[in-house]
């Protein structure tokens, strides 16, 4: 049977894009974050992201204020009782999604699928702490979520096939090209963008080409919709250590080691469009 009311935990992009797409696509949708002023930030940006997507021509305008009204905002773990299919979008910290999901374990129903919106984290690492490893899938979404197409299903060691299936259905259910992958450090998608990324930053720091130069050949050479600078100011240069470490850590390769000009920005808070610093200035958020 198909998952009706989706529950999505963290509100921030990623997962305000997920609860966006659901209810679109008409499910009931229970957002939780852990307070109520992120929450309340969390719904501006959904109406803007909604009218956004009526200005474009992606979404009727008669439909704004429906799918608005199908994602309920809460402030804890409690209400996704009533899930049929839950996703995790928090930060790419292993040990806060092993939390969440001992928590989700704990309240959502036996049948209930628990996905991880993950960018490189272990699926395998993380169902470990569930009583339902089989029912635990990687749902890695592009960012901006409502635009993007691809989601990588990354199954887990234990990862069912009925989890499988019914994770591809419901991702096809919402428009997307679900493309199954396995359970390898930083999957397809960053294991092969963030060494380039990372490699961009080495070019920096060791005086190759400017920060526009860098964009510039990866744009015009190579047909790359935006520089491999630009793109780690759009992912958040956090994120883009994190990633990086894992995959350091993962593989034991020094090939993946971060820049330290990565750790140096990280550390100065210049984490990229979302703080209004990173390899550019950008309006503060």
């Amino acid at each position: 049977m198909s998952p009706r009311t989706i529950g999505v935990v963290g509100s921030g992009t990623m997962g305000g894009g997920i609860a966006q797409v659901a209810a679109a696509a008409g499910h009931p949708v229970i957002l939780v974050d852990r307070s109520e002023e992120i929450l309340r930030r969390s719904r501006a940006a959904l109406e803007k992201s909604l009218a956004r997507g009526v200005e474009k021509g992606h979404l009727p305008a008669s439909e704004k204020d429906a799918v608005l009204a199908r994602i309920a905002l809460q402030p804890s773990l409690e209400p996704l009782a009533a899930a049929d299919f839950v996703i995790e979008a928090v930060n790419e910290d292993l040990e806060l999604k092993r939390r969440i999901f001992t928590e989700l374990d704990r309240l959502c129903r036996p049948e209930v699928i628990l996905a991880t919106n993950t960018s490189s984290i272990s699926i395998t690492r993380i169902a470990a702490v569930t009583k339902r490893p089989a029912s635990v899938i990687g749902m890695h979404f592009m960012n901006p979520v409502p635009i993007m197409k691809l989601v990588e299903v990354i199954r887990g060691h234990a990862t069912s096939e009925e989890c499988w299936k019914t994770t591809r259905d419901l991702a096809e259910g919402w428009k997307k090209v679900p493309v199954e992958v396995h359970d390898y450090p930083g999957f397809v998608s960053n294991r092969v963008l963030m060494p380039m990324i990372n490699e961009a930053i080495f070019a920096l720091l060791e005086g190759v080409g400017s920060r526009e130069a860098i964009d510039s050949v990866m744009q015009l050479g190579m047909n790359h919709p935006m520089g491999p600078l630009t793109l780690a100011d759009f992912i958040g240069l956090d994120t883009c250590l994190a990633i990086l470490n894992v995959l350091h850590e993962g593989f034991g390769d020094p090939k993946y080691r971060p820049c330290p000009l990565l750790k140096r920005m990280v550390d100065a808070g210049h984490l990229g469009r979302k703080a209004g610093r990173g390899f550019y200035d950008y309006p503060r958020p």
